[in-house]
C-alpha cells in the first residue's frame, strides 16, 4: 500500500468516523453519564463504585452513601463496616471499600479534600485508572477525555474504526480514537457511543435492523436485520 492509499485510507475513516457520531447525536441529543452525581468527589466515589455492576444499582445506594459521607473528609474516617454495608448491593464491596477509604485519605492528605483535575493526579488514587479518570475530567471539569470502557471498545471495533488488538488496550485506543475525532467531543463522543452499546448495539445481539449508523457499519448483519425483530430489542436505557 502506498503512502497516497495510506493517506486515502485515513481519511475516509475520518469522514465516516466523525459522520457516525453525528448521527447518534441526532439520535441521543441527551446522552450523558447515567450515574448520578453533584460534584467532583460524588461523581468520583460513583465511578469506582460502577465497576462490574449497573449503574442503577449504583444509583440506588448512592443517597444514603452522600448522606452519610458527604465530601472526603468525611469518608476518609468512615467507619468500615458502616461503608460496606452500604455499598453492598453493588458487589465487591470489601475491595470497592478499600478503594473508597484510600481514595478519600489521599485526597485529604495530597489534595486538601477536594478532586484535582488533572489525570497524572488522579491516577494516583486507590482504584482509580484512566478510564475512571477520564470519566470525571470531562463530566465534573468539562476537560476533554476519551474512556474506553467495554462499549467503547466494542463499537469502535465492530463500526471499523479501531482493529481488535487496538481495540482492547485501552491507552491505545485513547490515541487512536483521539485521532479521529477534534478533542472538544472526545467527551460526548464517547457518551454516545455507551449509550448506542447499551440500547442497540448490545454485546451478543445487536439490534443491526434498528441500527441508526447500520449503513456506515462493516459489522451489519451480527444481528437481526429484519427492522421488526430488530426493535424488540432495543431498549430506552442502560441495564438494571
Amino acid at each position: 500500500m502506498t503512502t497516497t492509499d495510506t493517506g486515502r485510507r485515513d481519511t475516509a475513516l475520518v469522514r465516516r468516523a466523525r459522520k457516525v457520531d453525528r448521527v447518534l447525536a441526532e439520535t441521543y441529543p441527551d446522552a450523558r453519564p447515567e450515574l448520578d452525581f453533584s460534584s467532583p468527589f460524588e461523581l468520583l466515589v460513583v465511578t469506582v463504585l460502577s465497576a462490574q455492576t449497573t449503574d442503577r444499582r449504583v444509583n440506588a445506594v448512592s443517597p444514603a452513601l452522600f448522606a452519610a459521607y458527604p465530601d472526603a473528609a468525611a469518608l476518609a474516617a468512615a467507619d468500615r463496616t458502616e461503608l460496606e454495608e452500604i455499598i453492598r448491593p453493588t458487589g465487591f464491596f470489601r475491595a470497592k471499600t478499600d478503594s473508597l477509604l484510600g481514595l478519600a485519605a489521599a485526597l485529604v492528605e495530597r489534595f486538601d479534600g477536594e478532586v484535582p483535575p488533572r489525570l497524572d493526579d488522579l491516577v494516583t488514587l486507590p482504584g482509580v485508572g484512566r478510564k475512571t479518570a477520564n470519566v470525571v475530567l470531562g463530566n465534573a471539569f468539562g476537560i476533554p477525555g476519551i474512556t474506553v470502557d467495554t462499549h467503547v471498545a466494542r463499537l469502535t471495533h465492530r463500526l471499523g474504526w479501531l482493529d481488535e488488538a487496538t481495540a482492547r488496550q485501552p491507552v491505545k485506543a485513547e490515541h487512536a480514537l483521539g485521532a479521529l475525532f477534534p478533542r472538544r467531543d472526545w467527551t460526548d463522543m464517547c457518551q454516545r457511543l455507551i449509550w448506542h452499546g447499551r440500547r442497540r448495539c448490545h454485546a451478543r445481539t445487536p439490534a443491526c435492523g434498528a441500527c441508526p449508523v447500520s449503513r456506515w457499519c462493516p459489522s451489519y448483519g451480527l444481528g437481526p436485520t429484519d427492522p421488526v425483530e430488530a426493535e424488540k430489542l432495543v431498549t430506552t436505557q442502560g441495564r438494571a
